[in-house]
């Protein structure tokens, strides 16, 4: 018996960027390159049950507007299913909020990025080599979206940090063979990000940020958006090879 692999989403883009672009899942699926079927979709953020671990091929947890810090009781139980996957060797990606859940799950420590806010397209370094879930394919230096207030400070005991950028050093972390997470954001492309730019113009602004500035420098990123789609695949290769 074949399983999709699970989106498990944690919130949703604003109104008014879902009118032009779609939503969260919409993105996901096309940086995966997945058909429909492939994907199962489950809105985790209002109350949606989780499946087991060992009924879905590997698991995506997506970005979120709430903050980990918060211990939401649906967030806790995502927490609590992270853990039970990667008892499972589930196959796991976490991105943004997901790669905070995953950290405070597994035992690392969220909080205030200490930089302050980081958004639109930064440079993303790599710091050591490895092979593992495709990483290999990705360039010493490479751009990729952001935006986010909270960051993972600590990550989890056994944890390995394997890219930063400027204002967070914890960009990528991998947990475990199967698991892995990104504080950068693989699904959007540059459109959404200038989208997310612009709808937070004013308070960019307060913060003393430009959006202007910001905007002008988003640009493609197709080596971030590429790390999700290998795991993804590999995550499906792997169960219907075991099936």
């Amino acid at each position: 018996m074949t399983h999709p692999l699970l989106l498990i989403q944690t919130g949703e883009a604003p109104e008014a960027i879902r009118a032009e672009f779609g939503g969260f899942a919409d993105w996901f699926r096309a940086a995966m390159r997945l058909e429909p079927a492939q994907m199962r979709i489950v809105r985790a953020d209002v109350g949606e049950p989780l499946p087991s671990p060992r009924d879905v091929a590997g698991a995506v947890i997506t970005g979120s507007a709430a903050m980990v810090t918060e211990r939401l009781d649906w967030s806790e139980r995502c927490a609590a299913w992270i853990r039970a996957a990667t008892a499972a060797q589930t196959p796991l990606f976490g991105v943004c909020y997901g790669h905070q859940l995953m950290a405070h799950a597994l035992g690392g420590r969220v909080g205030w990025l200490p930089a302050g806010r980081e958004i639109g397209t930064e440079s993303i370094t790599r710091l050591s080599p490895d092979d593992a879930q495709g990483l290999r394919e990705l360039p010493p230096v490479f751009p990729a979206q952001t935006t986010h207030r909270q960051s993972v400070l600590q990550p989890p005991s056994g944890a390995k940090v394997l890219a930063r950028s400027q204002r967070d050093p914890h960009q990528l972390l991998r947990y475990a063979p199967h698991a892995l997470s990104t504080q950068f954001h693989p699904e959007f492309s540059a459109a959404a990000m200038r989208a997310y730019i612009a709808a937070r113009a004013d308070v960019l602004r307060e913060e003393g940020l430009d959006p202007v500035a910001l905007a002008a420098g988003v640009r493609e990123t197709e080596d971030a958006r590429a790390l999700l789609e290998r795991f993804a695949h590999a995550a499906l290769t792997r169960q219907r090879a075991a099936a």
